[in-house]
């Protein structure tokens, strides 16, 4: 295949992944049995500051942009540039879909369903993840921060990667219910996720779409 075959193949596959990742991430939040672990992050801050989720997030990616270069040890406009370009339009997504998703009235729905409902959001928000990850080009900086963590610090491993890049979001939602006295957006779909979602992801990469393959622009650390 071309090279100009090959990126328009994987363009295609990135507009794909990012939309796939935003339905379900709001698939999850609108079940109302827990988001993945950045999501309720996202939802707590935003509720308790009071400004729109999508904006919310869009900041939080910025922060994240900027934590993913102090990991790196250098500056890399790559990554930098195309974190931001990816949370642009994904973070309104999100708020897109969840918005979409409120005459559907899932709340109300018999707990199983939701569960269920939750579950396909949790494995849509997985596999969306794997396919953008390996398309080469851009990803969202929370993905980042799990990649960097997994192959530059963490000998490639996914579940481990995945899980120790929540400990800010873990932090903050502490704080935001010490400050309020609530939690939202937290349920059992948010422990599935902090524990299982990194598994998903590397049993993606081999079943979903097998021919993409990841980029390795980072190297370990001595």
């Amino acid at each position: 295949m071309s090279s100009k075959n090959d990126l328009k193949r994987r363009m295609g596959y990135l507009i794909f992944a990012i939309i796939l990742d935003a339905a379900a991430n709001a698939l999850m939040i609108s079940s109302n049995m827990g988001s993945a672990v950045w999501m309720a992050s996202g939802v707590n801050i935003s509720t308790l500051i009071h400004v729109p989720y999508g904006t919310t997030l869009f900041v939080y990616a910025i922060l994240v942009t900027i934590t993913n270069q102090i990991l790196l040890r250098k500056f890399d406009g790559h990554i930098f540039i195309s974190n931001l370009l990816f949370s642009l339009p994904f973070s309104y997504l999100v708020g897109f879909f969840t918005w979409a998703y409120g005459p559907l009235h899932f709340p109300q729905m018999n707990i199983v369903v939701r569960f269920l409902i939750d579950i396909i959001g949790l494995i849509g928000v997985s596999a969306g993840t794997s396919i953008y990850q390996r398309c080469n080009l851009i990803q969202h900086p929370n993905d980042e921060l799990a990649y960097l963590l997994r192959f530059k610090y963490l000998h490639g491993s996914a579940g481990w990667g995945q899980l120790f890049s929540y400990t800010p979001p873990v932090v903050i939602m502490i704080i935001c219910y010490a400050i309020s006295g609530k939690i939202l957006s937290v349920g059992i779909g948010t422990i599935l996720a902090m524990f299982i979602q990194g598994v998903i992801i590397g049993w993606s990469d081999k079943l979903i779409v097998p021919s993409l393959k990841h980029h390795l622009r980072i190297g370990k650390t001595n």
